[in-house]
């Protein structure tokens, strides 16, 4: 049954592709670029016309299909219908430009800010939600958390193990490979290992997990590419998307958006899950009574069997 077209496409299409397009072949790589620019135009397209715009074979359409999530190629033709009447609906195009060098000041707000909104769009379409909500529930019973990220990732890691601390968890960031992995042989059962790479294959990160994976623990991967060697030693995987890379906008740069917005959800989501069980279990207060004792009130501590209620 396909996925609903507001899910994979809208402003999740691109983002797919991007995501999977380093484990992409050439062929496929070109059908499904040429269906993410141009939704109207492939959804008239027969399958043998589609193959013949894009140079490919009949075999690699229907390959790219079910790559994006269809079982075939009429189900993928009929959400890109959708789509481009989505997209005749009014709604303002968006920036397609890069950044360039001779850019005023004000176009170059302009396209960031646009970037910006589209990876966090992105992020959001392709997060799954249910191994989210895994992994905000393992951090909230974890004995101890250990966050494994460098460069860019590795600000990223002390932003969430800063937020972890405010909130009294015992948290750690890593992003000296030595110590990560003298680390996580130290974690155990019960204990939480995040990894946050972008490209999913960053050895400094990757490996620690690895260690925590095989000590135990729960282990969470934020990545870019959900294909990466940094997944095969993840409970849950957290896919995050880019804003579009030049020469000016690095990978670095797009990739931490994203990142920075699974932070949020894993910070938010243990807030309002902790909020939600205080309220729910928090004893009903009892009157209050003066006591004498230079606090003029006090809340009535509860009597045992066979104790005398205390004077007032």
């Amino acid at each position: 049954m396909p996925q609903d077209v507001t899910e994979i496409f809208g402003g999740a299409l691109a983002a797919r592709v991007r995501a999977l397009a380093p484990s992409m072949t050439r062929s496929v790589q070109r059908v499904a670029e040429t269906v993410a620019g141009d939704p109207a135009g492939c959804a008239a397209l027969t399958v043998t016309r589609l193959a013949e715009r894009t140079g490919t074979s009949e075999a690699t359409v229907v390959r790219t299909a079910r790559l994006l999530g269809y079982p075939g190629y009429r189900d993928l033709r009929l959400a890109l219908a959708g789509l481009a009447a989505q997209q005749q609906s009014g709604r303002a195009p968006a920036l397609t430009t890069d950044i360039a060098v001779d850019d005023p000041i004000a176009d170059v707000v302009a396209k960031l800010a646009h970037d910006e909104r589209q990876a966090l769009a992105d992020t959001a379409a392709g997060l799954d939600t249910v191994q989210l909500g895994a992994a905000v529930a393992a951090v909230a019973a974890a004995r101890r958390t250990d966050v494994y990220g460098v460069g860019a990732s590795g600000l990223v890691a002390q932003d969430l193990v800063q937020k972890l601390l405010r909130i009294g968890l015992m948290a750690h960031a890593h992003s000296d490979p030595h110590l990560a992995v003298t680390n996580a042989v130290q974690l155990r059962t019960g204990d939480v290992a995040v990894a946050i790479t972008h490209s999913g294959t960053t050895r400094d990160v990757v490996e620690p997990l690895r260690v925590a994976f095989e000590r135990g623990a729960t282990t969470v991967a934020v990545t870019g590419r959900p294909g990466g060697a940094v997944t095969q030693y993840a409970d849950q995987v957290l896919t995050t998307s880019t804003a579009r890379e030049s020469e000016l906008r690095p990978a670095a740069m797009s990739s931490r958006t994203g990142q920075l917005l699974v932070v949020d959800c894993l910070f938010v989501g243990w807030r309002s899950a902790r909020t939600t069980r205080r309220h729910r279990r928090w004893p009903r207060r009892t009157r209050p009574w003066r006591t004498g004792t230079g606090r003029p009130w006090e809340t009535r501590r509860p009597t045992r069997a066979g104790e005398k209620e205390p004077l007032p």
